[in-house]
């Protein structure tokens, strides 16, 4: 049932987008967070869903959507360099299998973020975008959520919708997200017009915040809880009563500390204890290791590179002497194939010098141009500039979160934050267009929500 019901619903998409292509864009979103290929096993997973809806979006858009307000920004002119060096990078890899197999998803992730700001012409499809990824992430963490809750959580044992510890399923993976998700949230429940900001998008919305601040303790993931302290401090900010959020975020931590379960503080204790941690000490092997490799092949060894890398390193062993004391001996230990697990890394080892230039850059730009967004339009008080200015907050406070976690994993080219920075690049050049003397002079007459996305390109 399961599996008829996922296939059902993208045929349903499917079929809607013959009467509004964009639809295919929000196809493509669903079925690149979810995977629903995946959690089926017949219908589903016998058919290539996700390139159906990728050719799709893209076909929508060539012959059947409407054009104007669409531009081709800098940062996608990046993005598309980024796409061709990493091209370039695979096709001179160490371990050209390997990197073939990841070139398959890389490629479509970074041209779906090249793609998505084209189709992003009006303030619904803004927010439909932004739905789309919060519910669909939405699923996964409610799923996981509900399973902490009932006490099913626990490092590498929080299974979600499917078997298998990858993508967004990987434990610090979703943790990051969920973290980096709650902006949105806050968003879309204050400046929503699909569902309008009433009691029950407000109590649906707490509760999904509540579901992913819950995910970090779940999967035990010391990344989540690194992200949520660093958005607990970016949304100082915002908030108008600062001592009041502060003294109600302390409050609610030590109301919750007798519920969590033993295992989440000794997993959360060897933050402070990294060098006793046999996975950190890889970590900082391999990162070394990288650095090395960077300096003899400047220009990168393609996706995978890490496979070719074997180091040692000593790690202490603490054993009891039969009192209350213990003694610390030192074990060589030797590794080799070990992953970069940090973006950071994963650009440098895969892509050089030049590819991990270009990503901080692509980043770099990205927080300075929704903090540009943010100053410029905050004071506005027209009936329509209420909105651009706290999504280019969400968008830069996400983006943030992500960055910190991505600096302990290894997802710099994860397809879901590619997504949040296309609806950056997106929002950049919208407000662009707002703000230039011909975007000044088009005011579109005021239309329903339901063909605003067609009729209104400014809004």
């Amino acid at each position: 049932m399961i599996d008829l019901g996922l296939f059902l619903f993208i045929a349903a998409f499917l079929a809607l987008g013959l009467r509004r292509p964009f639809l295919w864009v929000l196809t493509y979103i669903y079925i690149d967070t979810l995977a629903p290929q995946d959690i089926g096993w017949r219908f589903v997973a016998a058919l290539p869903v996700s390139l159906i809806a990728f050719c799709a979006a893209f076909g929508g858009w060539l012959l059947a959507d409407p054009k104007h307000g669409a531009r081709f920004g800098f940062r996608q002119v990046l993005l598309t360099i980024l796409l061709a060096w990493c091209a370039v990078t695979t096709a001179n890899a160490d371990f050209p299998a390997a990197a073939a197999m990841k070139w398959e998803w890389v490629w479509k992730a970074l041209v779906f973020a090249i793609f998505l700001p084209l189709t992003l012409t009006t303030r619904l499809r803004f927010e439909a975008v932004v739905l789309t990824m919060v519910l669909t992430a939405g699923a996964i963490v409610i799923d996981g959520g509900i399973k902490t809750a009932t006490g099913g959580g626990g490092y590498g044992v929080l299974y979600l919708f499917v078997q298998n510890n990858t993508g967004m399923y990987e434990s610090s993976t979703i943790a990051t997200v969920a973290i980096a998700i709650i902006p949105l949230i806050l968003w879309a429940m204050k400046h929503g017009t699909v569902f309008p900001p009433d009691w029950r998008v407000k109590l649906f919305g707490y509760a999904l915040i509540f579901s992913c601040v819950l995910i970090p303790i779940g999967t035990e993931a010391r990344t989540g809880l690194l992200c949520l302290a660093v958005l607990g401090v970016l949304m100082l900010r915002d908030v108008k009563r600062r001592f009041l959020y502060i003294g109600g975020a302390a409050m609610l931590g030590l109301m919750a500390l007798p519920f969590l379960p033993q295992s989440y503080y000794e997993r959360m204790g060897t933050l402070e204890t990294h060098d006793e941690d046999r996975s950190a000490s890889t970590r900082v092997a391999v990162w070394e290791w990288t650095i090395d490799y960077a300096n003899s092949h400047p220009m990168g060894g393609g996706f995978d590179a890490y496979r070719g890398n074997s180091f040692s390193y000593k790690l202490p062993v603490r054993t009891a002497d039969g009192g209350n004391t213990s003694a610390v001996r030192y074990e060589d230990h030797t590794d080799k194939a070990r992953a970069y697990h940090s973006a950071v890394f994963e650009m440098l080892g895969e892509q050089g010098w030049p590819g991990l230039m270009l990503w901080l850059w692509i980043h770099g730009l990205g927080l300075w141009q929704m903090e540009r967004i943010r100053r410029r339009w905050r004071k506005r008080a027209g009936a329509d500039e209420q909105w651009q200015a706290p999504l280019a907050g969400a968008l830069q406070f996400g983006q943030i979160v992500y960055l910190v976690g991505s600096l302990f994993q290894g997802i710099a080219y994860q397809p879901f934050i590619l997504t949040l920075l296309g609806v950056q690049c997106a929002l950049w050049t919208w407000c662009k267009l707002a703000d230039s003397p011909r975007g000044k002079r088009v005011r579109p007459r005021v239309a329903p929500l339901a063909v605003t996305a067609e009729a209104a390109p400014l809004r």
